[in-house]
């Protein structure tokens, strides 16, 4: 590792921020071990507490029907397909008692640009969901179908996103962001939002007072330095907004789309990427885990890549799945990652608080942990403190 990338790595360990072009540089770094380091020492700075969390939701894709053509998309139909579909309600229903009877307090409810259905019709579903169901979070509707809601309906964006709160809408997803440049997006869709469009989604759901979660999916057409680009994006409107709470990355599966003649990227990169984007993004205080993406092993891994949570049970999954990809954790395999990590597990809402009695993370605390999180590598953390610990070793690719 030159001594360039090694000032950069020491510069976020300190809690300095990062320029663009450091960013960029160590995309260049080949040691993936250093990179996991740093972001572990700045992982534990920013969450020295000797828990990792989890969160229990469904993922409910109420459409398919889609108005947009994504080329990395396996999902979506159009209204004349024979598999085309807007769940019923009933159906709807005994999704979220099933949730709730499994401990989930969320649904993650999103869909396809459905080129009919009207606001009014989500309003009514809203209201219909948190009537029945008080309790239950509707982290609902990506950004890229909020801007659609407001051009078919030819309303303010800042007037759906109120009504729909008003309904019942309690948080945003990130969905739809893979990569924030133009140049990307253009290349692989059709009829959907372009950058400065997601982000204003998001900007004016942040001035509402809502939180929400960003996301990118790389490992496709994108350069490196258009990652970085995207990092820069979402770290410039949480200066501006301070509403996100918590950014999770996965990588493109080529999968039954229309990219599939792209070769994936496996764990290496990954692992690198998240790193990287916990490096990068000193003002989001969460990193999620993709094991829905990567597996029960790279997830746990990537607790040592920068990541402090565990993402959810996913009791469903179906976009992903589209794609080839069906990695699949019961509540206690999530648990026993978190714990073998050297760390307790604890469920959390998707507002990062936790959710679960205090006496039962007394009781895993004798049942999970060997050895202090805060001494679990060679990195000093901020008290400086060092230790060790033996991480799998990882193929670098070729050049």
């Amino acid at each position: 590792m030159n001594s360039t990338v090694n000032r950069i790595l020491q510069k976020a360990v300190d809690g300095q921020r990062l320029t663009f072009e450091e960013g960029v540089a160590l995309f260049e770094c080949r040691d993936l071990m250093a990179l996991g380091r740093a972001a572990d020492a700045v992982c534990r700075r920013l969450h020295p507490e000797p828990y990792r969390t989890y969160n229990i939701d469904r993922n409910v894709n109420y459409t398919n029907i889609c108005a947009a053509v994504c080329d990395f998309c396996a999902f979506y139909r159009k209204s004349h397909d024979a598999d085309a579909y807007v769940l019923p309600r009933e159906e709807l229903y005994k999704k979220i008692e099933e949730t709730i009877q499994l401990g989930g307090d969320q649904i993650l409810m999103q869909g396809g640009l459905h080129p009919t259905l009207k606001l009014e019709w989500y309003e009514e579903l809203l209201r219909d969901l948190k009537s029945r169901f008080p309790t239950v979070n509707l982290h609902a509707f990506s950004p890229p179908e909020l801007w659609f809601f407001h051009k078919l309906n030819k309303i303010p964006l800042r007037e759906v996103l109120q009504r729909l709160k008003d309904a019942g809408m309690g948080s945003l997803p990130g969905g739809g962001g893979e990569i924030l440049v133009d140049r990307v997006r253009k290349a692989m869709t059709v009829n959907k939002c372009l950058t400065d469009e997601w982000l204003e989604v998001h900007r004016v759901w942040h001035q509402l007072g809502g939180r929400s979660t960003c996301t990118m999916m790389f490992g496709h057409i994108e350069t490196l330095a258009e990652r970085i680009e995207t990092l820069e994006r979402l770290r410039q409107l949480q200066d501006e907004t301070g509403g996100f709470t918590a950014f999770i990355c996965w990588t493109f599966q080529p999968e039954n789309t229309a990219m599939a003649d792209v070769s994936p990227v496996g764990a290496y990169e990954y692992l690198k990427t998240q790193a990287i984007a916990r490096l990068y993004l000193d003002n989001i205080p969460n990193i999620q885990s993709s094991w829905v993406t990567q597996g029960p092993k790279v997830g746990q891994m990537a607790l040592y890549f920068g990541a402090n949570d565990m993402g959810s049970l996913m009791i469903e999954e179906n976009v992903v799945a589209s794609a080839g990809t069906v990695y699949y954790l019961s509540l206690e395999q999530i648990k026993s990652a978190i714990r073998e990590a050297g760390y307790m597990p604890r469920q959390r809402n998707v507002f990062y608080e936790y959710v679960d009695p205090a006496a039962g993370v007394r009781d895993q605390e004798s049942g999970g942990r060997n050895q202090k999180p805060e001494s679990r590598n060679s990195v000093a953390n901020g008290g400086g403190q060092t230790g060790t610990v033996s991480l799998p070793v990882l193929a670098t690719p070729e050049s």
